[in-house]
């Protein structure tokens, strides 16, 4: 198979890369595992995590980012639909959690603004920092500081605890900025035991492979970052790769596309799928569009629903909505489960 790059810039193509995902025909569908499990339609818990998606602007270009972010990426959101998410999470108070999200979501002029209103709301918020953010330029340099005084969690994609092997997925002197970074926020309280300020860490596997187990890699890297740097932090999760965007391009171009399918639907874990994050989740684009996780976002599937906008935010029927699913979802059910916070099962 020819790799997506030359069939047309499939980055930014949803349609070639569902394309590619649904003619998957040797291995089961997604949707029989669920109907075996009587889990088809595959619906709701509740709407418990606001994920919002401020911006694909960043400040790098990692090989395996499914939002396709970097400094040329122009799509931002406004204060208007920020004002529409604030309505939306006020009349909702079983909303309780506001995951802000990216690209590199500081770069959002308007983020800090946003998490002040959120925080008067009294909502938990997690920003999903990419460290080196802190240090690309001086008027970022007292995020810890921001980050604190609104009691901010951050979660923050460190792929080793080695430079050899961040480097190679994040680009060159992403390590060495991403360790000052840490020490900033650990200077700041962040992972510290009884600050009750949240510092997590994501492991995202560098090839085609699936995570190792999260307990004993957490391990490994509290050991490896505190004896080598003097780094504390709280917990680090375990994400699965998921076969859209670059990394679908690289699998394709690398060869690895089938056998990742294959790893993928044979690890196939029920109690991931019952556990899977789209089911306490709701999914807000950049431009205000709703959607059941990131993922889906990234190929734009729409939720099921007739109010598909924050503009039109009806709880009671996306309580009550079908899941969209896809052969992608194996991703997010593969082994001991992938969700923005880590293993599931």
């Amino acid at each position: 198979m020819k790799s997506l790059k030359a069939q047309g810039n499939v980055l930014s193509d949803s349609e070639h890369q569902l394309e590619v995902l649904e003619k998957a025909s040797l291995w089961t569908p997604f949707q029989q595992q669920l109907d075996e499990l009587d889990l088809l339609p595959l619906r709701p818990t509740g709407l418990h995590i606001f994920q919002v998606n401020i911006g694909k602007m960043c400040n790098q270009v990692c090989k395996h980012c499914h939002v396709d972010a970097g400094p040329d990426r122009k799509e931002i959101m406004s204060t208007e639909t920020m004002e529409l998410c604030l309505q939306a999470l006020q009349a909702n108070p079983e909303i309780g959690i506001v995951d802000i999200t990216g690209g590199a979501p500081e770069m959002n002029p308007h983020f800090r603004w946003f998490v002040s209103e959120i925080k008067k709301l009294g909502k938990h918020i997690i920003v999903r920092c990419n460290l080196t953010i802190i240090l690309a330029n001086r008027k970022y340099q007292d995020l810890p500081d921001f980050f604190r005084e609104h009691g901010v969690e951050v979660v923050s994609s460190l792929p080793f605890y080695t430079q050899d092997r961040t480097d190679r997925q994040r680009g060159n002197g992403v390590f060495e900025d991403s360790i000052k970074a840490l020490q900033m926020l650990n200077a700041a309280g962040y992972g510290k035991e009884g600050t009750g300020l949240l510092l997590n860490l994501v492991y995202n596997p560098a090839g085609a492979f699936l995570p190792p187990a999260q307990s004993s890699l957490e391990k490994e890297y509290k050991q490896a970052l505190k004896e080598q740097f003097g780094i504390d932090f709280n917990h680090l999760y375990t994400i699965t790769n998921m076969p859209i965007s670059r990394y679908l391009d690289y699998l394709i171009s690398s060869g690895n596309y089938q056998r990742y399918m294959e790893k993928l639907t044979a690890a196939f874990n029920p109690s991931a799928a019952y556990n899977v994050m789209c089911r306490n989740t709701i999914s807000v684009s950049w431009d205000g569009y709703l959607y059941d996780c990131d993922f889906n976002q990234m190929l734009d599937l729409k939720v099921s629903a007739t109010s598909q906008h924050i503009s039109e935010f009806k709880p009671e029927e996306l309580n009550s909505r079908s899941i969209v699913i896809g052969q992608h979802c194996y991703g997010c059910t593969a082994g001991a489960g992938s969700s923005c916070g880590g293993a599931t099962a």
